[in-house]
């Protein structure tokens, strides 16, 4: 199945059913603090895709360099932002190569994912 996926051009954890495709990405936010910003951590699984991977998005200026998603000992890499609460962030992944691709688990918009926190 990994075979057929790196072939398609498909990242992240994928199960092909009827020739539907997910991914299971994980989108973590914490209460606002004292201060009315809010922790969001992005997730991916640790070996899905390989290599490295940044999430970028309109909170960081779409800068590949500024969020890398760091390997964790739970068996994820994540990266994490700290936002306005109310915000919209719009967001996408990088993958090593230059391949871009979308949460599917957060609504699409005209510049990737969007999701309010």
């Amino acid at each position: 199945m990994r075979d057929h996926a790196q072939r398609n051009g498909i990242i992240g954890r994928v199960r092909v059913v009827d020739r539907l495709e997910w991914r299971e990405q994980l989108i973590k936010t914490t209460k606002p603090g004292r201060n009315g910003t809010i922790r969001v951590t992005f997730a991916l699984p640790a070996d899905e895709p390989l290599g490295a991977v940044s999430v970028v998005g309109d909170f960081n200026d779409w800068n590949p360099f500024a969020h890398p998603l760091r390997r964790r000992t739970n068996g994820t890499r994540s990266a994490a932002v700290t936002v306005q609460a109310g915000s919209m962030l719009h967001f996408r992944y990088l993958a090593d190569g230059g391949v871009w691709f979308d949460d599917d688990t957060a609504p699409a918009g005209d510049r990737g994912a969007s999701i309010a926190v």
